[in-house]
């Protein structure tokens, strides 16, 4: 069985976070999603406004249809080691120090690392983005 590992907050949960899982799945047999810990994502963005809980997120994406198990990180380049997986599917824009030692990890330890595109037109920041202007009408 081929397993697939991605990474993310999933906060506002919209149609590019499904498209994600749907990618990803087509990649394997199983699909493994990780969710970043709330206390880690302020650690690194304190302006965040996380809508919901560590708890409330894992919850949501478990609810997805592609998805097969949810476990919870603190950190990419850790959870890579944590976790049995084939392929490590990611995005376009996930580049920062920890993927790029994520990715060194999968490379060294024969794990396939799979870029995946963004779904045009959606992004979490555009709809909190579009949330605040609606209340502020």
């Amino acid at each position: 069985m081929k397993k697939v590992l991605t990474v993310g907050v999933y906060d506002l949960l919209h149609v590019g976070h499904i498209e994600l899982f749907r990618h990803a799945k087509e990649l394997g047999d199983y699909l493994i999603v990780a969710v970043q810990d709330s206390d880690e994502v302020l650690k690194y963005k304190p302006e965040a406004n996380l809508v919901y809980s560590t708890e409330e997120r894992c919850y949501m994406v478990k609810a997805i249809r592609y998805v097969d198990e949810v476990v919870v990180y603190k950190g990419v380049d850790d959870i890579v080691k944590e976790v049995d997986f084939d392929v490590f599917a990611k995005g376009p824009d996930q580049s920062h120090a920890g993927f790029q030692r994520a990715v060194e990890y999968c490379k060294e330890n024969g794990k396939e690392v799979v870029v995946l595109p963004r779904t045009q037109g959606i992004s979490t920041s555009k709809l909190k983005s579009l949330i605040s202007d609606l209340g502020a009408r």
